[in-house]
């Protein structure tokens, strides 16, 4: 017999947008459970009944037949698609194993999630952390884009579980603000796409760090190449998991393909994303995508920008506004969507052609979610017309490429096809500053030191002026001579760059 244990499963319902385990909001209760429910699988029952608070009752495919396994400790391979329930199926038995001897005060970290991008880290995060709130685990989210500083000081206070970006992560341990000595359980989230970014070495590079008797969970759509090295070397007798759904093959989405020339690529584009609905354009560089979305803008479209080179609150704002259809159409680099995993995506486009059918699969994944209709839309230059029908026979998609220009019927029919979506206005954040007055001061009070004005002299000009018998400021370039390369402002105490 194999050294895995194959468990074929087929899940229908997992990517519903009225499904609990896709929102954040508790949802009714749903209805009893074909098979076994999470007690029945050995869950806590203090994380069944977190999971009951949210809504969750019944577990998915991937989660009913992962969880007996990861739970005994096994390590666990799974093959599964986005949007299965993979995050819940590693999740759960992470928290039911930490939450048993849960500690407090600093200590280092004892679980570690891997993950390609910085919204998939956010999304892991927002769906584990408050079902670790039951079992007394704490979350930390380390990630290129945001506050290096938060990050070291959530992991001085003391976290259980770190979910991370690689490079980030591999950043703070180089300065010594974070080990994985004591890690026990490791989770490895679409190891294929890391291997895509070549992000495997670094991978390889913390596993090493972390224990050797560590539990290993390892999540792919594909388990070839890089990734099958990876499983050899570091999962122990894995059970393995595959759960398929219909469509996995091929998204149940209409494929077209139409040829343009280059003159008429942003003009086509223009009328396709001005098609009510939302709509996902997948341009191939960071540089393309700030572009076409000011092309965009300047149609009198809607349209946000996401990729790597934003900072992540630029990223959040664009996603949020995407989520709620106040700006309709975002445009995006095939890393950035990694993590995008938003319902009622009407349209995909091809503004420039994927790099192989893999990612031409997932790129067209983010359309025809949860049984809806979708339309995926290829837009090909003449000389890229030949290498493209190569990525659709391996795709197992059959579009027929037709030539257009701008206004010919094929792209006015799919236009008025569209069916809008209307806008979400989210409440007003509370201002973060203390106090919450301008400038986040707080009012004058009696006996308060009355403020220095902004003149000549004050802090806010840059100095504070001279008095008499203070001590010679030294020269500015004089400064570091004096200083090691240990020493407070020294060059090893600057922060290395930030890397996703």
């Amino acid at each position: 017999m194999s050294s895995f244990d194959l468990v074929d499963a087929v899940d229908t319902q997992n990517d519903s947008p009225n499904h609990p385990q896709n929102t954040s909001e508790p949802a009714a209760p749903a209805s009893a459970p074909q098979g076994p429910g999470f007690a029945e699988l050995g869950l806590p029952q203090q994380l069944v009944t977190a999971l009951e608070r949210r809504g969750i009752h019944a577990p998915f495919a991937i989660q009913a037949t992962v969880l007996p396994d990861a739970l005994a400790g096994r390590d666990v391979l799974g093959k599964a698609a986005t949007g299965s329930g993979k995050t819940l199926a590693f999740g759960l038995p992470l928290l039911a194993r930490l939450g048993i001897t849960a500690r407090r005060g600093p200590r280092a970290p004892r679980a570690l999630v891997l993950v390609p991008t910085r919204e998939l880290a956010q999304q892991v995060s927002d769906a584990l952390a408050p079902l670790g709130q039951a079992v007394g685990v704490q979350f930390a989210t380390v990630y290129g884009g945001a506050s290096m500083g938060r990050q070291i000081s959530q992991l001085r206070r003391g976290v259980d579980v770190v979910v991370a970006t690689p490079g980030r992560l591999q950043d703070l341990i180089a300065q010594g603000e974070a080990t994985l000595a004591d890690v026990e359980v490791s989770v490895i989230d679409e190891a294929d796409f890391m291997s895509d970014l070549g992000f495997l070495p670094v991978v390889q590079e913390l596993l090493d760090q972390t224990r050797p008797d560590a539990q290993r969970l390892l999540f792919s759509a594909t388990l070839d190449g890089e990734v099958d090295a990876l499983v050899r070397r570091y999962l122990t007798d894995p059970a393995r998991h595959e759960v398929k759904r219909p469509g996995d093959d091929a998204p149940p989405a209409e494929h077209l393909a139409y040829s343009v020339a280059f003159r008429d690529k942003v003009p086509v584009t223009q009328e396709l994303a001005a098609r009510p609905g939302r709509t996902i354009v997948f341009a191939r560089t960071q540089l393309g995508v700030d572009r076409l979305t000011e092309n965009l803008r300047a149609a009198g479209v809607k349209a946000e920008a996401i990729h790597g080179g934003l900072p992540q609150s630029a990223r959040r704002r664009a996603l949020e506004e995407f989520t709620d259809a106040r700006s309709p159409v975002l445009v995006a680099t095939d890393v950035a969507a990694r993590g995008i995993h938003v319902d009622d995506v009407s349209l995909v486009l091809h503004y420039d052609p994927p790099a192989d059918h893999k990612t031409y699969l997932h790129r067209s994944g983010r359309t025809a979610r949860a049984g809806a209709a979708g339309v995926v839309v290829s837009l090909l230059l003449p000389d890229q017309v030949g290498q493209a029908k190569r990525r659709f026979r391996q795709a197992k998609v059959d579009p027929q490429v037709s030539r257009v220009r701008p206004g010919d019927a094929p792209i006015a029919e799919l236009v008025a096809s569209g069916v809008p979506v209307e806008p979400v206005e989210r409440p007003a954040r509370e201002s973060r500053r203390p106090h919450g007055g301008p400038g986040g001061r707080r009012p004058r009070r009696d006996g308060d030191r009355p403020r220095r004005p902004y003149g000549e002299g004050s802090r806010r000009e840059g100095d504070r002026g001279r008095r008499e018998g203070d001590r010679p400021r030294r020269p500015a370039g004089d400064r570091d001579r004096f200083r090691g390369p240990g020493e407070r402002g020294g060059r090893a105490d600057r922060p290395a760059p930030a890397r996703d």
